[in-house]
């Protein structure tokens, strides 16, 4: 059972792209210099109509908050599942899953790491691991 499936359009099809090539993009303003997820058409700091390009993220991060999911809501979704947001080092906070972390061990504050996980043939989604000491 696939995994409901994000809308790709030809604005998001760049960030879709690298993804499947594991790498995670971020928007960054050329006028003002603010980093911002998700990607919009505009900068939410200045509010420039200039639109944001894309640039890498470093791809890493802390815990800023989660919730441990221990009922899915499909057979696609495997409880427990950890639901984060995470402060990327460059300023945004994403929604995410994180993986390969023990629900009990996550705590806010915790440096994690993106890593990619496939969701079809077409999409690949970022997600977040614990982060090696």
């Amino acid at each position: 059972m696939l995994r409901t499936q994000p809308v790709q359009t030809p604005f998001t099809k760049p960030w879709f792209a690298a993804c499947r090539s594991g790498r995670l993009l971020i928007q960054h303003c050329r006028a003002c210099g603010h980093y911002q997820f998700y990607p919009r058409t505009f900068c939410t700091n200045c509010s420039t109509t200039e639109q944001p390009a894309w640039v890498e993220a470093q791809g890493a991060g802390t815990v800023a908050s989660f919730t441990i999911v221990h009922r899915a809501v499909s057979e696609a979704y495997n409880a427990p599942f950890i639901v984060a947001l995470v402060d990327l080092e460059e300023g945004p906070r994403m929604m995410t899953h994180l993986v390969n972390c023990d629900p009990e061990v996550v705590h806010i504050g915790m440096p994690v790491r993106v890593a990619f996980e496939s969701w079809s043939e077409d999409v690949d989604m970022p997600v977040f691991a614990p982060q090696a000491a």
